[in-house]
């Protein structure tokens, strides 16, 4: 079975087709790219999957689990998390608050102890720090803790945000154009993690505009024109596939 499974997903905007009966699957352990050109229906995947945005056909799978229609925080905390375009941070709170406002949705501290800090509360927070110290530890973060997140330079905020994101503890992890903005040596770091990340048993679905980058990492990769899938396959298919070259150069093959 699919960790997720996307069936004739459908979104209209007035009479406009963003997505138009996309289907796919993501199978765990694996890096999955979405990709096409500008307006292709990208990040309307991600919107729909996550909840912040409602379908108008088919339906959304994860775990066997239906999730169209469920609200985001609901689907975060059964583990799909994503990350965004824009860099969001909570700009004037420091990198480890940061993380741990990341994974605050699985902790266990309910109101009432959290009222009276209670003895559970109080361990509990203590947990809570020593996970976003080995989160920010594993992305290269660990002596900027103490920074406040508006001060790290943009290749440092787009790891703070990832890092953001595993606090939340994933089984799908759904990256939007996180290379956006870095240099060729950021870019090589940020791939480097993202196969680390992988490697500790989290599946990614990531939409990335940099092609050599989405070539080098993923296993498979979907490409979108207009709302529609047009091609599927190894990267090395893609990158041969005379209907995305098509699609990207906007002529003929």
């Amino acid at each position: 079975m699919a960790l997720l499974e996307v069936r004739n997903l459908t979104k209209y905007f007035g009479g406009l087709a963003a997505l138009d009966g996309l289907d796919f699957d993501i199978h765990e352990g694996e890096i999955l790219g979405l990709i096409g050109p500008n307006g292709a229906g990208k990040t309307t995947v991600f919107n729909m999957i996550t909840g912040t945005l409602r379908h108008t056909h088919g339906e959304i799978l994860f775990m066997g689990r239906k999730i169209t229609g469920l609200k985001p925080h609901k689907i975060a905390k059964l583990g799909a998390v994503r990350t965004f375009q824009v860099t969001t941070l909570f700009r004037d709170m420091t990198v480890i608050q940061n993380v741990i406002l990341g994974g605050h949705q699985k902790s266990e501290i309910g109101f009432w102890g959290a009222l009276w800090n209670t003895r559970f509360n109080r361990s509990k927070e203590i947990r809570s720090r020593e996970e976003a110290e080995k989160i920010l530890a594993f992305m290269g973060l660990k002596d900027q803790e103490d920074e406040l997140a508006k001060n790290l330079p943009h290749g440092h905020q787009r790891r703070l945000e990832l890092a953001i994101a595993l606090a939340a503890k994933p089984k799908l992890l759904l990256m939007d154009e996180p290379l956006t903005g870095m240099n060729h040596e950021e870019v090589e770091d940020m791939l480097e993690r993202i196969n680390r990340i992988r490697e500790e048993e989290r599946t990614i679905l990531l939409v990335e505009h940099n092609m050599r980058a989405v070539t080098s990492i993923c296993d498979r990769i979907i490409v979108l024109s207009f709302g529609k899938k047009i091609a599927e396959g190894s990267p090395q298919e893609i990158i041969q596939n005379e209907k995305v070259i098509e699609a990207y150069l906007g002529v003929e093959a």
